[in-house]
Formats: structure tokens, sequence, C-alpha cells
């Protein structure tokens, strides 16, 4: 098999800014040089298009290449059925169908977490695991995804699990840290609750934290009490890319 039936484009569309990158999906790594513009103000359908169509022009890849197109949202049958950080005018719409018609060709349209996730199931903290490994992402929200034996099971809103009468992710994301000046321990005792109630619930056989928070991993998950293994992501923000490229590819 040739080199070119390894590679993959990713592009991982957030909040704040939008990055691509050429993937080598044999080996889960970067081609090229990250590729990054910042999230269009307002996050209009068709300004986040256009930005995209920039990216991929300037990583100058074959027309043939697949491409896998990461969003902040549910994603059901290609359309947006939630929007986070961006328009409102993404809920429902047939987003696949937008980006394909501006790239003028197939790609594969997925949740930023799912994507994240199936990069470290695949290539990352979860690589030698079996069974089901859940993936979270501590952010300005939590971000959810489940991967059993290889197979990701999309759109886990984990971050909206209802706990003491909150979403837990009002309660126990990084944000929540960060604007209620918590310690690590107090935000360790919160991450707790959360974890316990995502063990009993899908009793799984890995937890991965991901999130830009994961870099300071040893300040807080040595303080949990659980029976399922607890580990840090390994991808940090190529995650999204990898994980989008890899599922274009269909690997």
């Amino acid at each position: 098999m040739t080199k070119s039936k390894h590679m993959a484009v990713g592009v991982d569309i957030g909040g704040t800014g939008v990055k691509a990158a050429l993937v080598d999906v044999a080996e889960g790594t970067l081609l090229s040089d990250r590729v990054k513009v910042p999230t269009p103000v307002g996050g209009e359908p068709d300004d986040i298009r256009d930005a995209v169509v920039e990216l991929v022009g300037r990583l100058e890849v074959e027309a043939d290449t697949p491409i896998g197109v990461t969003f902040p949202a549910i994603v059901r049958h290609g359309r947006t059925m939630s929007a986070a950080n961006v328009s409102k005018a993404w809920i429902g719409l047939e987003a696949e169908r937008l980006f394909e018609q501006a790239l003028g060709r197939d790609i594969h349209f997925v949740n930023d977490a799912d994507a994240a996730g199936f990069a470290e199931d695949h290539y990352g903290a979860a690589k030698d695991a079996s069974g089901l490994v859940i993936m979270t992402t501590l952010g300005t929200g939590i971000g959810g995804a489940l991967i059993y034996d290889g197979v990701l099971i999309p759109n886990a809103e984990l971050g909206h699990l209802e706990l003491d009468g909150y979403d837990a992710e009002t309660r126990a994301s990084n944000r929540a840290r960060e604007t209620e000046g918590l310690s690590w321990e107090a935000w360790a005792a919160r991450l707790q609750r959360y974890y316990s109630h995502l063990e009993f619930i899908f009793s799984p056989d890995l937890f991965v934290v991901g999130g830009g928070v994961s870099k300071s991993s040893e300040m807080f998950l040595p303080l949990l009490r659980l029976d399922t293994p607890i580990v840090p992501a390994m991808l940090r923000n190529n995650a999204g890319i990898i994980g989008a490229a890899a599922l274009a590819r269909g690997v």
C-alpha cells in the first residue's frame, strides 16, 4: 500500500479556532504543519465554511484525499443538532452537505469530542485498551466519547448528565474551576462525584481525560478514587484533527 493510501486531512472546528493538517492515519501523526485561523466572529455557517475551504486550500492536497471535519455539536446523519459557542443557525443544518458542496468532495463529519476520543483510542492513551473506553474533555464544558473495542458510539453528551440538580459540566468543567476559583482539591471533589457517577452507569474499562487542563493532570487525577483506571490524554490539541482524518479514511 502506498503512503498516499494512509493520508487524510483532518479539520477541527472549535469555538475560538479552526485548524487543519494532513495526517498519516497509519501512525496517527501529522504529515504537515497545522494551519489555523480564528473562528469567524459570530460563528455563522457560511463564514466557517469559507474558513475551512481556505485551510484545505493551503494544505495543497490531492483532489481524492479524504477529509474529516469535526464540529462542537451533536451530529446526526450529517446534520448539526446543537450549537456550542457558534451561531444558532447551525441547529438542524445539513452541515455535512454544506462542506461537501464547498469542497467539491465527500467528507466525514463528526462531533469534536468523538473525533478526539477515537484518536486517543487508536493512537494515544487508550491505544492498547479493550472493552469500553470513556474519553472526557474538561474545558469550557465537558465533552465525552464512548469507544467500545475500537468502535465509536457517537454523540454521548456526557457533560449534560444531571448531578445533584445541575448539568454536570456546570459544576465540574475546567471553566467552573476557574470561574469559582476552586483549589485543585475542591475541584477534584466535584470530579470524584462526576466520575463515580459515570463509573456506576457505564462500568468502563478505562477513562481518558483530555482538554487543556490535562497538562496539569498530576494536580488532580491522583486525588480521585475510582475502580476504573483514569489517565490523561496524549494527543493534546491534535486529537480532533487526527481522529477526523482517521474516520475519513475509514480506519
